[in-house]
């Protein structure tokens, strides 16, 4: 019996940008809004993230309508590290996307494009129920998409 040891619910993803900015763009762009923008420093915020002298902002996004926030994070002290590969392959240990239900992947894709979206590998058909693709957006940020068939 689990009791009060269940999970209420995931709150959010997190992930960490180089140009707040464009990333907020990128997601708006996607669909998603802005529900707001903060810094985030101090000595307790240091100790959660186990950075000393962290000072960040961070954006968090959400799913017009429905459950699912992002949080876009920008560090400024100390500096973002940039991994080596800085463009790392889909099986890369640790690395996370976030997948997104989409009406129109190809016209979703078109919107994205200007704002940097690159597809990783190609749109592709599962059975007769999706289509699906992985994508690049600013920062290396790695996407799904995902479109129903009917």
């Amino acid at each position: 019996m689990l009791g009060d040891m269940t999970i209420k619910r995931m709150d959010n993803v997190g992930i960490v940008v180089d140009d707040l900015d464009a990333a907020v763009a990128f997601f708006t762009e996607l669909g998603m809004e802005l529900e707001g923008r903060m810094p985030i420093e101090g000595s307790w915020a240091g100790k959660v993230v186990g950075l000393d002298g962290m000072r960040s902002e961070i954006a968090m996004m959400r799913v017009p309508g429905a459950p699912g926030r992002l949080e876009l994070a920008t560090y400024h002290s100390p500096k973002s590290i940039t991994p080596e590969p800085a463009v790392t392959p889909s099986n890369t240990l640790g690395l996370h996307r976030v997948m997104y239900a989409v009406d129109d992947i190809e016209d979703t894709l078109a919107r994205l494009r200007p704002h940097g979206a690159e597809l990783v590998g190609e749109v592709t058909r599962y059975e007769d129920a999706y289509l699906l693709c992985y994508l690049r957006g600013p920062g290396g940020i790695i996407l799904a998409l995902a479109e129903e068939l009917s």
